[in-house]
């Protein structure tokens, strides 16, 4: 992979670290893009940007490193998302899709595998 396209891999994983976070204690996903453009001190525009293929410079890269509390040079290198420990917000859905899994009878229990069946699956191209 090349640096733009890991740099560009890597912050995104901040950015779902982000969301995550707030999503958990919350928040209302709306607005949460210009939230963390706050936190890297950029502009929304460029965050868009950014998310849209723009090269991350030098310069960027090291302050995107330093306002998410990464060691230098972590945006240039492969981070594994499998990596991440499971949030607060995916413990609870994972409880709650238990939950809600344990109290229905075969017909429900299949109505809630087709549910999540249809929203992992890839979109058809």
């Amino acid at each position: 992979m090349s640096l733009p396209a890991l740099r560009r891999s890597n912050v995104l994983l901040l950015f779902g670290d982000f969301v995550a976070e707030h999503a958990s204690n919350g928040a209302e996903p709306l607005g949460l893009a210009a939230k963390f453009a706050e936190k890297l001190q950029i502009s929304a525009s460029m965050w868009s940007q950014i998310k849209k293929g723009r090269v991350i410079s030098d310069k960027l890269a090291r302050q995107i490193e330093t306002h998410c509390g990464k060691p230098s040079l972590w945006l240039d290198a492969a981070q594994s998302a499998a990596e991440l420990l499971p949030d607060a917000g995916e413990e609870r859905f994972v409880e709650l899709a238990r939950q809600a899994y344990r109290t229905q009878n075969a017909r429900g229990k299949r109505a809630l595998r087709t549910i999540l069946l249809e929203n992992t699956r890839p979109p058809a191209t």
